[in-house]
């Protein structure tokens, strides 16, 4: 290299990292524009009811949104001292706990069953998937009504005389076997795409090898189902830990029986419009949004910890 290229090269990089700079603003300017639309709706319907809920769970505000005073942090005080509202998060918790697990399992069965089928793909996969499109209150009415125990149809098919809704040990099974139903098509539908992504090679490559249909289910199927399953997982945590239409439909919009069925979302409510104490709710609702975030953020640090553990 000359004396001149030499004195040249430092400057040519610097008008080319100004051109980058400036290609990058131009782009920043023009995307802004179509990205605006949605930051103003996000931050009117998001942004801003979260920061006036955190602000009104700093009040004694009531529903009327009169005589409104400021009263710092007395709201959570209470709120950490409410035995009910204990009692809505362990039944929100409780439900989590049986709901997650279960429906992971069941929707990858039904992948793994509607993948491997060979005749009427398309029935399985419409059967599988069709409870996902009805709505909460259809679907909570139709099981509300299989429940029934005089003209419900799963005493009398199974011969037993249960009363799902009435009594507090099998109320919330209740609204666990309804969930399970209604929301396991969203879950297979995620694993069904998963599974069809695997590569057919690794499979004969296995059969080869003679490996049976049990290992290469152990070997190959589930690992690279790990990603997905980590994603089913994590969504239905969150929904369920927010779980309010089966529980209220299914009860008759009442907290069940002994209020074995209230949740945490059901509690906020009642306090807000049936208390009227609108602050108080906002403070609950504070600190379910703080719990959900932790979740959330639990989910992402793991999986970042297993990306990087994978790629050493």
């Amino acid at each position: 290299m000359t004396t001149a290229e030499t004195v040249l090269a430092p400057a040519r990089a610097r008008t080319a990292a100004d051109s980058a700079t400036v290609r990058r603003r131009q782009g920043f300017q023009h995307g802004g524009w179509f990205v605006a639309p949605f930051l103003l709706l996000f931050a009117l319907f998001v942004i801003w009811p979260l920061l006036r809920g955190v602000y009104l769970s700093l009040t004694d505000a009531n529903i009327t949104g009169a005589d409104e005073s400021f009263i710092g942090l007395d709201n959570y005080r209470e709120a950490l001292k409410d035995p009910l509202m204990w009692d809505a998060l362990g039944h929100s918790a409780y439900f989590t706990l049986l709901v997650v697990p279960c429906i992971t399992v069941l929707a990858f069965l039904l992948a793994m069953l509607a993948h491997h089928i060979e005749r009427g793909k398309w029935l399985w996969r419409l059967c599988f998937f069709v409870p996902f499109l009805l709505p909460s209150t259809v679907a909570g009415n139709l099981w509300q009504w299989l429940f029934n125990p005089g003209t419900g149809m799963i005493n009398y098919v199974f011969g037993i005389d249960t009363p799902w809704l009435t009594d507090k040990s099998y109320a919330m099974l209740a609204i666990v076997l309804e969930t399970l139903w209604w929301t396991a098509g969203f879950s297979f539908l995620l694993y069904l795409a998963a599974l069809q992504s695997i590569p057919a090679h690794l499979y004969e490559a296995a059969k080869l090898d003679g490996a049976g249909a049990w290992h290469r289910a152990v070997h190959i199927t589930l690992p690279m189902l790990r990603n997905i399953t980590g994603l089913v997982v994590a969504l239905q945590v969150l929904a369920s830990l927010q779980v309010f239409d089966q529980a209220v439909v299914m009860m008759d919009f009442g907290p069940g029986p002994e209020n074995s069925t209230r949740t945490f979302v059901q509690y906020t409510l009642e306090e807000g419009f049936t208390s009227y104490r609108v602050g108080y709710a906002s403070a609950i609702s504070v600190i379910f949004f703080v719990i959900i975030a932790a979740v959330a953020l639990a989910r992402m640090w793991l999986l970042r910890n297993r990306t990087e553990e994978a790629t050493r």
